[in-house]
């Protein structure tokens, strides 16, 4: 059902790979509520992915970016703000971790691989942002959103400097944010959302584990990609003009629980 919530909102989706992925679902929500948007990801995904039929499925132009390099992002946001003027939205969806596909542990990390992972992880989200600060490329009350998991918080073996990548991303959001907030009343927000088996999720040894530990133990069960698209709407809209700076739990409950009745029997006696 189509509530309207993004009529006449224009925006940036970063991170579209194909129909598992997080952005794609936040990208067709958007579409179906009103919303005109720029699709981009970087070029080498967009090789491997299927990001032109939901252009075509949203009308929507594809502009290849890598979020790493402040030479495409302001190609990609001259493009938006020469077909739209300023934007209403944006959302960086984006992650990955050499270190992660390579099977590198935590305790022999090779570091120029780090720091690939950490400038594509979450430095690209400061360079959005500055990018758009630049330009002068938000309205007033905008949203920012980047998708994020609560391996920031607590450990959760496998996900490797990817936790740290997140913490770094959640830093950016508050710090930028505030900036944000004062110059225009633009708000930054962190979705902390459930283990979701997107394709770069699923590239985490154990994450089918993390799945299935957190279905047992969140209340409500996990929040899907399709769950996650709906909560993204609701910050993209009018009705969420005062949440700024937040690191925002989208998990079903799983964040505020310490252990299930449904895990505890498993070690009942």
């Amino acid at each position: 059902m189509s509530y309207g919530l993004l009529k006449g909102k224009k925006g940036i989706i970063f991170g579209a790979l194909d129909s598992n992925s997080i952005a794609w679902k936040v990208a067709e929500r958007a579409y179906e509520e009103g919303a005109e948007f720029v699709l981009t990801n970087a070029p080498v995904a967009l090789r491997m992915g299927e990001l032109n039929a939901l252009a075509e499925k949203t009308g929507s132009d594809v502009i290849p970016a890598d979020a790493t390099s402040m030479e495409d992002l302001g190609k990609l946001f001259d493009h938006a703000l020469a077909k739209f003027g300023k934007l209403d939205f944006i959302l960086h969806s984006i992650g990955m971790s050499v270190n992660v596909r390579k099977g590198k542990v935590y305790t022999d990390l090779n570091y120029d691989w780090l720091t690939k992972g950490w400038d594509i992880s979450a430095v690209s989200f400061h360079k959005v942002m500055k990018t758009a600060w630049d330009k002068d490329a938000m309205k007033e009350w905008g949203s920012i959103l980047a998708l994020t998991y609560i391996a920031a918080q607590r450990i959760f073996p496998g996900y490797n400097d990817m936790a740290d990548n997140k913490a770094y991303l959640e830093s950016i959001a508050r710090s930028f944010g505030y900036e944000w907030g004062l110059r225009n009343k633009v708000r930054v927000n962190t979705i902390s959302q459930s283990p979701t088996p997107t394709t770069a999720g699923q590239g985490v040894k154990g994450f089918g584990g993390f799945i299935e530990f957190a279905e047992d133990v969140a209340p409500l069960g996990n929040a899907t990609a399709d769950d996650c698209a709906g909560y993204c709407i609701t910050l993209f809209s009018d009705l969420t003009k005062k949440v700024t700076l937040q690191n925002l739990y989208h998990d079903g409950g799983f964040s505020n629980v310490g252990v299930s009745d449904k895990v505890m029997k498993r070690y009942e006696k």
